[in-house]
């Protein structure tokens, strides 16, 4: 069974090269099955598909690969870690977060199906995996740093651009993927309301009458979460789903 590999580099020639790589590598066979040019893309990669290997690069824009595998570690089945990277500076700090191997740019071909074949050995990759539930928190990273945030904390998502906006009682966040995934990844945790909008159903505290502000439904319907003051928009089709969570 090939390896599933996660490339982690904010250079796309760097991405290319590994993906040129994994290519060749037979022994063992590797899939590169997915790519970040950041930590935030990664950890919205990895809160949606499970991957053996994630190929990390050092040093990268927002939070830097040490504070990725720092934060990889925390998932219930973390994949392995191995960091590519043109700087041999950290490698203590990678072996000290139990990194496979440390390799060094230009990365030869014999070299990384080395540092594979170890990740094969050492994480019995070879067995066939396990099904994956997902993880029961959000991993997002802001500011240079990456957060842990509890499914049970959070009372909505709301896509708003490019992100999706994570809501608790205490605080938004600002999350890197797609509603559709978070509701594949956690089947029955959240209610879809409106294209836009998953709630958490044992959040949903009251469905009303809304009447809607300009540019929006003359009148239509809201709902009142737990821990927050804001009504959500409910679509008309999606009615008849929150009256069912509330057991009406």
């Amino acid at each position: 069974m090939a390896l599933k590999v996660l490339i982690v580099d904010d250079e796309a020639l760097a991405r290319s090269r590994l993906r040129t790589l994994l290519g060749d590598c037979r022994q063992p066979d590797a899939l590169v099955a997915g790519e970040a040019a950041n930590a935030s893309q990664a950890l919205a990669l990895v809160q949606h598909q499970t991957f053996d290997v994630v190929l990390l690069d050092v040093q990268m824009p927002g939070a830097d690969g040490i504070q990725l595998a720092e934060a990889l570690r925390q998932l219930p089945e973390p994949p392995m870690v191995i960091f590519v990277t043109a700087h041999a500076g950290y490698a203590v700090n990678a072996f000290e977060l139990d990194a496979v191997d440390y390799l060094t740019k230009p990365v030869r071909l014999e070299r990384l199906q080395a540092a594979l074949h170890k990740a094969q050995r050492m994480g019995n990759l070879s067995q066939v995996p396990q099904a994956d539930s997902g993880p029961e928190w959000l991993l997002i990273a802001e500011r240079g740093r990456t957060v842990r945030i509890p499914l049970s904390e959070v009372r909505y998502l709301k896509a708003e651009l490019k992100y999706v906006t994570v809501r608790t009682p205490h605080a938004s966040h600002l999350f890197d993927g797609s509603l559709s995934q978070l509701e594949e990844r956690h089947p029955g945790r959240f209610l879809r309301i409106h294209r836009n909008t998953l709630v958490a159903r044992s959040a949903i505290r009251e469905l009303m009458r809304h009447q809607g502000e300009e540019g929006e439904e003359a009148e239509g319907w809201a709902v009142r979460l737990a821990d927050a003051e804001e009504l959500l928009v409910v679509s008309r089709r999606q009615v008849a789903a929150v009256r069912e969570a509330l057991g009406e």
